[in-house]
């Protein structure tokens, strides 16, 4: 079900790209690098590693250093059972330092997102936000991989610099072009997340707020014990504040209309879309989930910036 006349969403001026809003270009994911920009500079380490505050606090590295003598405190996962077999003292494997921070984004392709009544579709702010977050990633010297819940979509896998940025901007370019015939949902999308991450990675989601709800409370907690997680849910104007009066609708069934001054008729559609948007914001932060909303017709880098009036 949808207000008719959704298509006009992105059209513009006569003559314009009649796609424009409707469906994403890798040209207008790449003009995004200028959002970046905009950011605060990233912080430069004393090695001169280009990386984000957090990453030294977060992350041993999957590397290894060397193996030391074993000392109260050390995890007992650790341990080198080898060398502490052989010299009947207990060792500890250490690490090296993880140099680069993986920035994985996690594309949600609800039915939902491929809907819009001004400026653009979810689905291409969803596109968007996500090339936002990697020439974000892109200038702080991370990695970049991204990975949606459809069984035929592979995983970008991490890469850094410029080709890694076009890979991911290209695989967000597909996902969000059309409603995917078959897809596992968010929930899958974020177990497979689970497998690739290491402590210090950080997390995008973008998501439709109803799949977002669908998530169980645990696999936020889950993801977040070792990651920075962000859930970015991606809505439309007319969803959070519907006009009073009726609301002409496009369903399979013909065109109807929606009376949204009855009160019967408005409650049921607040708690369709207003509800799951106020759940989740008041919920996830207590899971360690930072949690920010973005409108079709807001700025798709505005969750990023610190000035930014983003709902957390």
């Amino acid at each position: 079900m949808s207000p008719s006349g959704t298509r006009q969403a992105g059209a513009g001026a006569h003559g314009a790209d009649p796609d424009a809003g409707i469906v994403p270009t890798l040209d207008e994911l790449i003009a995004l690098r200028r959002s970046a920009a905009r950011t605060a500079d990233p912080r430069r380490g004393r090695m001169g590693t280009v990386a984000r505050a957090a990453a030294s606090a977060r992350g041993r590295g999957m590397e290894y250093a060397e193996s030391r003598a074993y000392v109260p405190g050390d995890d007992a996962r650790h341990i080198d059972w080898k060398l502490s077999a052989r010299t009947r003292t207990p060792h500890t494997k250490t690490f090296h330092a993880e140099r680069e921070r993986l920035t994985l984004l996690v594309a949600d392709r609800a039915p939902a997102l491929y809907f819009g009544t001004r400026i653009r579709f979810k689905s291409v702010q969803a596109a968007r936000a996500g090339a936002v977050a990697v020439w974000a990633a892109l200038r702080a010297g991370d990695r970049v991989a991204a990975l949606c819940g459809a069984r035929d979509a592979a995983v970008v896998a991490p890469a850094g610099g410029i080709r890694g940025a076009l890979r991911t901007l290209d695989a967000l370019v597909r996902w969000y072009r059309a409603p995917p015939p078959q897809d596992d949902g968010l929930p899958q999308a974020l177990e497979r997340a689970a497998r690739l991450l290491h402590p210090g990675a950080q997390v995008l989601v973008l998501a439709d707020p109803a799949s977002a709800l669908a998530v169980a409370p645990a696999r936020w907690s889950a993801l977040a014990r070792h990651a920075d997680v962000r859930v970015l849910l991606l809505v439309d104007p007319l969803e959070m504040q519907p006009p009073a009066c009726r609301l002409p609708l496009q369903t399979a069934q013909g065109r109807l209309q929606l009376d949204l001054a009855a009160g019967a008729a408005r409650a049921a559609w607040e708690q369709a879309f207003a509800a799951p948007v106020q759940a989740l914001c008041a919920a996830l932060p207590a899971h360690r989930v930072q949690v920010q909303v973005l409108a079709s017709d807001a700025a798709s880098d505005a969750w990023l910036r610190p000035q930014s009036g983003g709902r957390r």
